[in-house]
This record gives structure tokens, C-alpha cells and sequence, in this order.
């Protein structure tokens, strides 16, 4: 019988993925080494852990996320996420893999996407953009650059 779904991801900073992960799953990790760690939760039922290694960007994952119950869901977890700091986008009654979702985004120290969704239909069409354009459906918004403004007093 399965106990828990399990994701491994790669990082390149243990102790930046360490602070947006507590925050994102809204718990402490069961377990942290020096180029590891471990979360085990309960609802929804998932081994995440974290591995310090060098890595290639853009490889085969495309995202992550959780299926959640209903639209309130959605904006509740949206709405923790923003209480803890982390970059949000809303997608709200948009069209994404024949199926017309509400959903939020946030992305990981490494650029590893999250997605938050609840279907409300089905629909016909794979994606809310151009039918034929494959690469808009179940693809994270673009995420967008932070701008750090430094000011210095002389």
C-alpha cells in the first residue's frame, strides 16, 4: 500500500530552498544534513526532500504542485504563501490542460515552479491562448525578475 507520494528535488542552496520550503508547506523538515533534507506530510500524503547538488537549469521538470479541493482552497493557500513572502501569481479561471482552473504560482530559490490548482470543468480546449500553441498549456507564467535597489549614502 502507498503511504505518501514522494518528489526529490536538486538545489543549489540547501539553506535558501530550506526557508521557502518550511514557508510554502507551512511546517519544519522531519530531517536536515548538511546537503540534505526531509519533509514528510500528511495532508496531502508526500516524502519531499531536498538534495545539494549541482544541477543542469531547464531540465525535464516541468512543475509541481498540489490539487486542491475548491477555488477557496486555492485563494486560502494563496494567501498564506503571500503572508510568508513568497512571489505569487494568480491565474484565476484560465484554461490549461482541457480543463478551466483557478490557480496561483510561486517559485523556488531554483526556479522550480508550484502550482496550486482546482478544477471547475472540463473544456474542449487545451490551453486559454492559441489551440495550436502547445507550449501555453500546464506552463508556469513567466516568472518575473526581482529588482534589488541599492541606495547609498555619501
Amino acid at each position: 500500500m502507498i503511504q505518501r507520494m514522494h518528489v526529490a528535488v536538486n538545489c543549489s542552496d540547501l539553506e535558501k530552498s530550506l526557508e521557502f520550503y518550511k514557508s510554502f508547506f507551512g511546517t519544519e523538515p522531519t530531517k536536515v544534513k548538511d546537503n540534505y533534507a526531509k519533509f514528510e506530510l500528511d495532508q496531502p500524503a508526500l516524502h519531499f526532500s531536498l538534495n545539494a547538488r549541482a544541477f543542469a537549469k531547464d531540465g525535464v521538470l516541468n512543475h509541481l504542485g498540489f490539487q486542491v479541493n475548491n477555488t477557496e482552497d486555492v485563494l486560502a493557500m494563496g494567501e498564506r504563501l503571500r503572508e510568508a513572502g513568497l512571489l505569487l501569481i494568480d491565474e484565476m479561471n484560465t484554461t490549461c490542460c482541457y480543463a478551466v482552473q483557478d490557480k496561483v504560482w510561486v517559485y523556488d530559490p531554483d526556479g522550480n515552479a508550484w502550482e496550486i490548482f482546482h478544477t471547475k470543468e472540463d473544456s474542449e480546449f487545451e490551453s486559454a491562448g492559441d489551440a495550436r500553441d502547445l507550449s501555453l498549456c500546464c506552463a508556469p507564467p513567466q516568472q518575473t525578475q526581482p529588482i534589488t535597489l541599492d541606495f547609498t549614502k555619501k
